[in-house]
Formats: structure tokens, sequence, C-alpha cells
């Protein structure tokens, strides 16, 4: 049939299927955030125009909280749909481009269609062009090259059938998950071509489940068997498996003591018996005891990031590395025995191989008894202060702790940077159900609320809830409009300590002066500088907004602001004046660069002095 360029990409978005973890099937691409341009108005926009009633079309307020919240949506629906964003050329295209860098970090499928300058270049330079001296053919949109899975620029209309199943395939895999991006010159988006009617016909993407190969299934179980102290470890992979009562049967199976990275959080009911509790810098110290004696770690399903490992310290420098991973890519880092499967596959394979092996009780039994020592000490972190202390001013645990009291098992909490992550995964215990979005793949400030927009979306039961501080909420919240205007309810707790208060922590804790971080050692012409008013100026986005002083105030704020969301169809604010020197604290390393003369150098030193470059597989 034919269809300008622009027709026959969302006719084919329109075919597109997908197959949840529960077998129901539903739209890969359940909708489309747009906002409009010389660069994607006439050509795309009228396209989607054509199929409004059938492809739901979401006018964000700026580019990167779009994407940020087509990142967010795939999370919630544990990478089984995703969200499409277009946007003009130029200024419009470049905003994206920290969210590609989110969506990849983390493995989460976004389609981006950034607009693009004419293929003719008749009218060149054309408005927004950024023109390269040296070679006309590139534009601002290969700044998406390094921060894409798969990037393409459609000159052609006939490229795009070559082109899609790429398109498709990356978004769909496990492996390979995680944003693509077409540039659309406009010029070629309205131009026709004959499209074959196959290219429209309805196709639905099930869940890949690759098998591990037997040789290093064999070796796996093998190295196992000769464990006296394994750990499992869960991650992000276990989740979008669908994995996550595979792993608890595995693990109980074993006896094998479980902890999780934080794309793995509330994979593990907080009570199971075998729960040590989340593992590394923002994890728990329960984890991180055992994870220092475990001589056979077995990770699931995650890339071993930085924070999870606490730079390659947590682990013994004996231990045993064996990984389970979709992604080859990931399995086989860090010289670890790899097994190349999807987590549910790949884990009922693995027990079949071990049959009736079981781990020696008394390692099994040391994950609960770690566990409730970390969680006593949470408890007093969480207690409010009494009469007679100085400062009736809540802390993060505090905060963390009435929100995760007055949270249901369908509830979804999110946060993404600052100290808010710690508090989270150190501190939240959860029923076991997948209810956490902690983007600590990039860390995103903003994310918070423009991911929370698109989760609350997504989410067809319970309330979302996203925490964040003052820094994030300033740097973008201008999609809590969205949110407000659309009708998409969740609930925003800011929580304001004057000021980037994990970073000062660190700038101070490792030596350094005080300078930039809080409000007070910032630069400003004014004897008292002003203050923001967060919740007057989220009253005038749209939300519902209460205020919050003490602990008590937190807890009777929260309460209101569930109701007043689900009722008002809209995000509802709670703004809490919280500490800037109290946190959740898993007693584990990290590395950052120390300059020889501050006083943290020396413990740079002996963290260095502990770490694990390389293990035995």
């Amino acid at each position: 049939m034919k269809l300008t360029t622009a027709q026959a990409l969302v006719r084919w978005l329109l075919a597109q299927r997908s197959e949840t973890l529960d077998g129901r099937e539903v739209p890969l691409f359940p909708g489309v955030f747009a906002i409009f341009g010389h660069g994607n108005v006439l050509g795309l926009g009228t396209a989607l125009e054509e199929h409004r009633d059938e492809l739901p079309l979401w006018r964000g307020q700026t580019e990167q909280g779009m994407a940020l919240a087509a990142v967010g949506y795939a999370k919630a629906t544990h990478r089984r749909q995703v969200g499409v964003v277009t946007s003009s050329i130029g200024p419009g295209a470049l905003n994206m481009v920290t969210a590609a860098g989110v969506a990849h970090a983390n493995r989460l499928p976004v389609l981006l269609l950034p607009g693009d300058t004419f293929t003719s270049r008749a009218p060149d330079p054309v408005l927004q062009q950024v023109e390269h001296f040296g070679d006309p053919t590139a534009t601002v949109n290969d700044a998406f090259r390094p921060v894409s899975r798969y990037f393409d620029r459609i000159t052609r209309p006939e490229q795009l059938l070559s082109t899609l199943p790429q398109v498709a395939r990356v978004l769909t895999d496990p492996a390979d998950a995680g944003p693509v991006t077409l540039a659309l010159p406009q010029d070629v988006q309205a131009e026709t071509y004959d499209f074959p009617d196959a290219l429209f016909a309805p196709v639905t993407h099930r869940p890949l489940r690759p098998r591990p190969d037997r040789r290093a299934l064999t070796e796996a179980a093998g190295v196992l068997r000769s464990a006296r102290k394994p750990l499992l470890v869960l991650g992000g992979g276990v989740r979008y498996s669908g994995a996550g009562e595979r792993s608890l049967a595995f693990a109980e199976r074993h006896g094998i003591p479980v902890t999780e990275t934080t794309a793995g959080r509330t994979l593990v009911p907080h009570g199971h018996p075998l729960h040590a509790g989340p593992l590394g810098v923002t994890g728990s110290a329960s984890a991180n005891v055992l994870a220092a004696e475990a001589d056979v770690v077995l990770a699931v399903g995650t890339r071993l990031q930085d924070f999870t490992t606490a730079s390659w310290t947590v682990f013994s420098p004996g231990m045993r590395l064996i990984t389970l991973n979709a992604a080859r890519f990931d399995a086989v880092k860090h010289g670890a025995l790899a097994v190349v499967a999807d987590a549910e596959a790949g884990l009922a394979d693995l027990a079949a191989q071990l049959e009736s092996w079981q781990v020696d009780p008394l390692w099994t039994e040391r994950a609960a008894a770690e566990r409730g020592r970390w969680d006593a000490h949470v408890d007093t972190l969480r207690a409010a202060p009494g009469p007679e202390k100085s400062s009736t001013v809540p802390t993060y645990a505090q905060v963390v702790g009435v929100v995760n009291d007055l949270s249901g098992p369908e509830d979804y909490v999110m946060t993404a940077s600052g100290g808010m992550p710690g508090e989270l995964i150190g501190g939240w215990r959860g029923s076991g159900s997948v209810g956490m979005d902690v983007e600590y793949g990039f860390s995103c400030m903003g994310y918070e609320l423009a991911g929370a927009w698109g989760a609350a979306m997504a989410r067809t039961g319970g309330l979302v809830t996203t925490m964040l501080g003052d820094g994030s909420y300033l740097m973008l919240n201008s999609e809590l409009f969205s949110a407000a205007f659309a009708g998409h309810p969740f609930v925003a707790v800011v929580c304001d300590n004057d000021g980037y208060a994990v970073i000062a922590r660190l700038q101070e804790g490792q030596g350094g002066k005080p300078f930039n971080n809080f409000l007070t050692d910032c630069r400003s012409a004014h004897a008292s500088p002003p203050r923001v008013d967060f919740a007057k100026h989220a009253e005038s986005l749209g939300c519902a907004v209460f205020s919050a002083s003490s602990s008590d105030d937190v807890r009777t704020a929260y309460a209101k602001a569930r109701e007043a969301a689900v009722a008002g169809k809209r995000p509802a604010v709670v703004v809490v004046r919280t500490r800037p020197d109290s946190w959740t604290e898993a007693g584990a390393w990290w590395e950052v660069g120390v300059p020889e003369h501050l006083s943290g150098r020396e413990g740079f030193e002996r963290g260095k002095s502990g770490q694990v470059r390389y293990v035995t597989s």
C-alpha cells in the first residue's frame, strides 16, 4: 500500500504485540510521548493523528522528561512493553540523549524517534541544524550512537523493511534490550513508497528463554557442589525473566542464602529465612558479612555494578564466581565461569544437575541471623526521636519507614539519585512482589518524577510512590504537570535538606572542604538567599500538596496524599523538611578518586588493597 514513511512506521507500531510474563497479550508499543516541532509535526505528527484512537499520544513538557517516562514504563512492565518518544530536530532531539543513557545503562527498551535534517540538503542550513565543517552527513542525532543499542538514520522509505525487524529484535531480546534510535529526516518522513502488506501483519513477541550450554552447566554444578559457603545474588535479569519464584525454590532446595542487587531488590520477601538482605554499598551489613565469607558466589541476572560489589571489595579474594546471565557480555566479566541463559531456564537446568545437594545448615542459618542484626539496626534508625532529643526533624530513614509501613503489597516505590537509593535499598522491607525501581545504573537526577509518570501509566494495580530530594526536584519537575494534566496519579515525597547533601557527605568525609553542595556553601550575592517553596510550586503544576516537619506529620501527610492522588487522578506531593546528616550505611567501601593531600587518601589506599581485580572461576 502506498504510504509515507511516517504512516508506515506508525502502522508497523500498531501491528506489534507482546506476551507478558503471565501469558497475556498486550500492545508492544502501548503509547507515544511527543513534543512536536517543525522536524516531526507534519510527517510523524500527521501519521499519529490518523491513529489517535488506536495509539494513545501523550504530550510532555520536556523531551528528556518524556523519554524518562518511557524508561519508567518499560521497567514497570518488566520490559514487556516499550514507550515511543518523538521530538523535533536540534535541541528537542538532544534533550533525549540523557534518557537514552539511562535506558542503556539499565538495559531497558525505549524507542526514540528524533526528527532530523533534510537528506536533500536543499534548504541547508535548516533551522536548528548544527553544521559540521568536515562531515555534511553528521547531525546532532549522531550523539545518540554511544547510548543506543541500535541506531539508524532512515534516508529512504524502503529502508524500514530491513531496519524494523532489527528494531523489534533489540527491544525484545533479553540479551540486547536497550534504547533504539531511528533518526527521521523530515523530508523522508513525508516521502511515499509502495510498502508490502506483510510489513503490517500482526506479530506477537514472546519472552525468549535461551537454555545454557550443557558443558558450562555441568562445570558450574561441579563448582557449586564443592562449595561450603555459597551465596546466591539475584539481579534485574531475574525480575525481567519472571524467575523470582524459581530463584527462591532453588535457594530453598539447596539451602543457599540469598542477596539482592539494586535492580533485583524486593524479589525476595523480607522475612524469608534465606534472605540475607541487599548487597553492597547501598545494601546491608548482613549481606556484606556473608559475601565476605562466601567461597562460591552464583550471580544471576546482574552486571555486578560497583555499588553491588563495593568496588570489588565485598567478596573474599579466594571466592569463585559463577554468572548466569542472558547476555554473554555481562556473563564473562571479571573472569567468571559464564553460564549464558535465561534466569528461569538456567536455574531450572542447574537445579536438575545439582539434584539433592545441600549446603551445611549452619551456613544456611546465617542468613536470618545476620539479617536480624541488620533489621534491629534499621529499627533504631527508623525510631522517632524522643522529647529529650534536640532535633525532631525527620531523617531519610524515618520517612522511608513511614512510606514502607503505609504501602501495600501491590504498591510500587521509586527513586534514583542522592541519598535516597541507600535508604530504599538498605532499609525497605518488601513482601516479595516486584515493587521497587531504584534507577541506580545511571543514577539520573530527575528520573524520580518523570519515571513515576511512566510507571503510574503502566501499573494497573497499587499506587506508585516516588521519593526524591530537593536537588532532583529542581533538576526536572515539569512532568508533574504532564501527569496532572493527563490524569495519572502517584505520590511524590520530596525531602528537602537544603542541597546536594549526599555529595557533601562524600566531599567532607574524604577530607574536602564544604563547597558548592549545600546551599549555604554556594556563591550568592544575597546575605539571606531565597528558598524554594516546593509546596507552592507543586501546587502550581496541578498537584495536591501536603507538608510535614516531623515523623508524625509525615505519616499523616503521606496517608492523605495517597487518598488525594487516587481520588483526584493527579500526583500528590508531600514536602518534608529532612535532616542532612543521618544516613543508612552498610559499612562498605566505594572507590572514588581521592587526591593524595586529603585525609581520605589513607582509607582509599586501604580499600584498594582489598580490591579483587579478577576472580578464579
